[in-house]
């Protein structure tokens, strides 16, 4: 695993020891960066299901500000920290061990709004649906932001979550990416 582009293009990431957390391959990290991005013009991120940290890492790579990583596993908390040491980014993160609920409901509290949300739950347990539902009704998306769900391209998610909109659909191999925007409403002009 490496930073793929950007400030820190060609940086080692460590991924979490063990089996419980499946890193996400740099040539899917590159695909959906092509897709968002590639680049960012500053802004602020979140990933609830951190794992190693490699797809946030990226975004501040690529020109976020900050980034807020948030992992139920003390395995990942740690690799996220040594990642984040690595590329010179403990400055520009948060991260936190809970679990995306209870992490959610604190993000909410604090007002905050991103211009890019990461969501790559366990493929065993999905809740994506959910968890959207509950991004848009706190409107914790940016009117430009975006939402990247990771998931088993056996799941199909629907076209509208909340006041969000699926705006793109790719498969790679097992793993498929969905990307969510807020809904483009449409102005009537008067005649």
């Amino acid at each position: 695993m490496r930073v793929v582009s950007g400030t820190k293009k060609g940086l080692a990431l460590k991924a979490v020891p063990g089996t419980t957390t499946r890193p996400t391959t740099d040539k899917v990290k590159e695909s959906i960066y092509n897709i968002i991005g590639p680049y960012f013009e500053g802004g602020l991120g979140l990933d609830l299901f951190g794992g190693s940290g490699g797809l946030g890492i990226e975004a501040l790579s690529r020109g976020l500000d900050k980034f807020i990583f948030v992992d139920r596993d003390g395995k990942a908390i740690q690799t996220i920290k040594t990642n984040l040491a690595t590329c010179g980014f403990e400055d520009q993160a948060e991260v936190y061990r809970n679990d995306s609920d209870r992490a959610l409901k604190a993000i909410i509290k604090r007002e905050l709004q991103f211009d890019l949300i990461l969501l790559d739950p366990p493929y065993k347990a999905q809740k994506l649906k959910a968890l959207i539902e509950s991004i848009s009704e706190a409107s914790l998306l940016t009117s430009t932001g975006k939402i990247v769900c990771e998931h088993d391209k056996g799941v199909s998610l629907p076209e509208t979550i909340g006041t969000y909109e699926r705006t793109k659909a790719e498969i790679y191999g097992i793993t498929a990416i969905t990307i969510y925007e807020p809904a483009q409403t449409e102005q009537v002009e008067e005649e």
